[in-house]
């Protein structure tokens, strides 16, 4: 069944925006996101609160309209554009974000995104991360009561799906939330029908290819859920 809303029902947008900033402001939609969060882990067998967490920052191309003070070039990824910082649970569920131009490195955005868990789940002692934390991250994060570990592919130079809790999780994550990208594709030409015994008619198919797994797209769409939990540095 689907439902159509008139226009004319909707209220001002600067209604609407007065009551998102105002329950931004003071942590409403915070422990809003913070409840679901332990629900959700109470219903798969954990504990609502979680004790472990996994780091990681996948660059985003920026539109025309963010402007240049919050925006950089990622030259690892070569993307122009921002950063997100992003700390999820072992399962996946996002524990805060944070938006950074994407010239900014790993190791510089890290620290305010752990205190920033740190603040929101006091129970996280043990932190995973990819070799690009590897330096005084793990002496800075030992003040805040952390361990993080850095799980290093065995060979720098080649591609390797790293082990969980990693796997890329928090990239996984936000790309479920958010609409994925895919490449446009043709219509395909209408097939020859021909008629049977009966009468009905039976297209006549080509023979069937084998699935291809569905890859997702690396710079989805910032997602709009996160934003709450998202805190921009200059």
């Amino acid at each position: 069944m689907r439902l159509a809303v008139p226009a004319a029902d909707f209220p001002p947008w600067q209604t609407v925006y007065g009551y998102f900033a105002a329950w931004r402001d003071d942590g409403t939609l915070a422990r809003l996101h913070n409840e679901l969060r332990a629900q959700a882990r109470a219903a798969a067998g954990r504990t609502p609160q979680p004790t472990a967490a996994v780091i990681d920052s996948p660059s985003v191309r920026a539109a025309d309209t963010v402007p240049r003070a919050s925006r950089g070039w990622d030259n690892a990824k070569k993307v122009n554009g921002r950063k997100r910082h992003i700390a999820v649970d072992t399962t996946g569920l996002v524990l805060d974000v944070v938006i950074t131009a994407a010239s900014v490195q790993d190791r510089d955005a890290a620290r305010p995104l752990l205190w920033n868990t740190r603040r929101a789940c006091r129970r996280v002692r043990l932190v995973w991360a990819d070799a690009g934390y590897t330096g005084k991250l793990t002496t800075w994060a030992a003040a805040l009561k952390m361990t993080l570990q850095i799980v290093a592919k065995r060979d720098p130079h080649t591609f390797e799906i790293l082990p969980p809790p990693l796997g890329r999780r928090a990239h996984l994550r936000l790309d479920q939330q958010a609409p994925p990208h895919h490449p446009r594709l043709r219509a395909p030409a209408r097939q020859p029908r021909s008629h049977d015994l009966v009468g009905h008619d039976r297209p006549h198919d080509p023979a069937p290819r084998p699935a291809r797994p569905l890859l997702r797209s690396r710079h989805p769409a910032e997602d709009v859920h996160t934003r709450t939990f998202i805190h921009i540095l200059p």
